[in-house]
């Protein structure tokens, strides 16, 4: 029987798993089994905003709940499509269970689109599946990595040449929150790489420091309580937490040093609610990673942005194996209080969590 957890809308610590009945496959559909998928802030995220962005429309629930969608791997169990046969492997995006259906259309040998009706109308980044047996990406050796970091480090990425096509904005530094999360190491990793003039400040926890330090990403940290010593240069701000406070701190600290502010993930939540006065300094501005990528596709052509992100990936990817252990957890009981571990933020910095639902 298919699984799928479900997270009440208005309470999203509060979960079920359900019973799934399978339906008859449709014409031309494919059921995929989940394999294995990853637990991050990023999933988060994805429940915090799900009715802003629409990330709750991606899999089917009863009015009320949602499906959090996480980014992992997947086989074919079944198989209407002549182009698609049981027993092929592919990547992308998957619900908190153990099966979805799936409508392929605008089938290559390396990829394949859901065209299902009811993801139309959300972004296209979401709904394509790469298809592993003709996947440049994919690294067998590196599955665990790619869906812990692989979606995230896209955005860094994109957020970096956001700003190089901008001259960042004339800044000597880049301040990022929630300097432990996975997508402002990969933010620090591409400007590193790329933009070494840049020097990069990675905000956190008291209790994270040691451990942002020790990934050799960032030139300096700086924990929550001591933002006061922000270097008084022009600089730009990017952040992940989501926690208000924070945020003015860095936008009162920097004032008119500050050129550009924006805002990405939710990883503190609970904390996103501020006074209501306006900030000092620039307004910050949401970064949707979809749009962005049309630009930065636009900007590189298909081909050269493929051979960017994956030049940058593999200097990255690289990397995580001195800082990122991986924890192997079985079931869909285990996803369920991973989500609920990182929504609560409790999750470890230092640890990635992969599930076989």
């Amino acid at each position: 029987m298919p699984l799928t957890i479900h997270v009440n809308k208005a309470d999203l610590g509060e979960t079920r798993i359900a019973d799934i009945a399978a339906a008859p496959l449709a014409a031309n559909a494919v059921r995929l089994r989940v394999e294995s998928f990853a637990v991050t802030a990023n999933n988060v995220t994805y429940a915090v905003i799900g009715d802003m962005f629409g990330y709750w429309n991606f899999f089917p629930a009863p009015d009320g709940w949602g499906v959090v969608p996480m980014w992992g791997h997947a086989v074919v169990e079944a198989s209407n499509h002549g182009e698609i046969g049981i027993g092929e492997r592919v990547y992308g995006y998957l619900p908190m269970g153990t099966h979805l259906d799936v409508l392929p259309g605008k089938v290559s040998d390396g990829q394949f689109t859901d065209m299902a009706e009811y993801r139309q109308p959300m972004s296209l980044f979401y709904n394509q599946y790469s298809r592993l047996a003709a996947d440049p990406e994919h690294d067998p050796s590196r599955e665990d990595a790619r869906m812990l970091f692989g979606p995230l480090f896209k955005t860094g990425f994109l957020i970096e040449s956001m700003f190089a096509r901008e001259g960042w904005y004339g800044a000597e530094a880049l301040v990022m929150t929630s300097a432990s999360s996975k997508t402002a190491m990969s933010l620090a990793s591409v400007a590193k790489a790329t933009s070494p003039q840049i020097r990069r400040i990675g905000l956190t926890s008291p209790g994270n420091v040691d451990f942002v330090e020790g990934t050799g990403l960032y030139d300096e940290v700086i924990a929550y309580g001591d933002l006061s010593v922000l270097p008084p240069v022009r600089s730009v701000s990017v952040d992940f937490a989501g926690n208000a406070g924070v945020l003015r701190a860095i936008h009162s600290v920097l004032d008119g040093q500050l050129a550009y502010s924006c805002t990405v993930g939710v990883t503190h939540v609970g904390a996103r609610e501020g006074s209501g006065d306006p900030l000092p300094g620039p307004a910050p501005i949401l970064f949707f990673a979809p749009d962005h990528a049309t630009t930065t596709v636009k900007a590189l052509g298909p081909q050269g942005f493929a051979e960017a992100v994956a030049a940058r990936w593999r200097e990255f990817v690289t990397r995580t194996d001195a800082f990122m252990k991986v924890d192997h957890r079985q079931g869909v009981e285990a996803a369920r209080d991973a989500y609920r571990a990182t929504l609560a933020g409790m999750a470890d910095p230092a640890v990635g969590i992969v599930v076989r639902p």
